[in-house]
């Protein structure tokens, strides 16, 4: 359930920095994440402030042999490259530094707990976890509610939490926002990162579900 509105948050135990400690504000940090819902990459994602300036930004390779995302910041420097793994049971993508796709620069790799899901329950895994028998965080909720929450591992304590915005110019402009809270000193392009992922795993599945004829 997410924290009312006005409510103190409750900081993770220590800084979670995934990407860099650069991204770890010591306050929560507000972000809306906007995607056009008409792009041939699948849905560019443009991340903002509370202010409404831009923070970062995903773009998608369209014509790439891997479904693979690149976020930048307000800049244009490549921050984290998203790639999915092909003939992946789970939905597995994997994360890694700039725009490398190296297996010495993989920060973490992000997989559905399960094929078959009644509701949104995520996997992530740092790249040092190369076991992956328990999961470093994991996304839980219903992402078709847009209410997930972000917890350390198996735990109860909560890293971020994102709900959905709806307004009438999204609509007639076929876009999608979603409203999320980074904790206090949790990476925020970390959890950007994660929110891409989790909308493209599901827009998989609604491909997928058009396709597929009724028995």
């Amino acid at each position: 359930m997410a924290a009312p509105y006005g409510a103190p948050l409750m900081p993770a135990p220590a800084p979670v920095a995934v990407v860099s400690p650069q991204f770890c504000a010591p306050y929560a940090v507000p972000m809306t994440v906007t995607k056009k819902a008409m792009s041939l990459s699948g849905g560019d994602f443009v991340v903002t402030d509370a202010n409404g300036a831009e923070m970062l930004r995903v773009r998608g390779a369209v014509f790439s042999v891997h479904d693979r995302r690149v976020l930048h910041d307000a800049a244009g420097r490549p921050l984290v490259s998203m790639r999915e793994k092909v003939f992946s049971m789970h939905n597995r993508w994997e994360v890694f530094r700039g725009d490398s796709t190296n297996a010495s620069d993989l920060l973490f790799t992000v997989k559905k707990a399960a094929v078959l899901q009644l509701r949104t329950e995520v996997d992530v895994f740092l790249a040092g976890n190369t076991a992956q028998q328990a999961c470093d965080f994991k996304i839980r909720g219903s992402y078709f509610e847009r209410s997930c929450a972000f917890y350390l591992g198996y735990s109860n304590t909560m890293v971020a939490q994102i709900t959905r915005k709806y307004t009438a110019s999204n609509v007639l402009l076929g876009k999608d926002t979603f409203l999320v809270t980074v904790f206090p000193h949790v990476d925020y392009v970390f959890i950007a990162a994660l929110v891409v992922i989790l909308d493209e795993i599901h827009r998989e599945k609604f491909d997928f579900d058009l396709i597929t004829p009724l028995s």
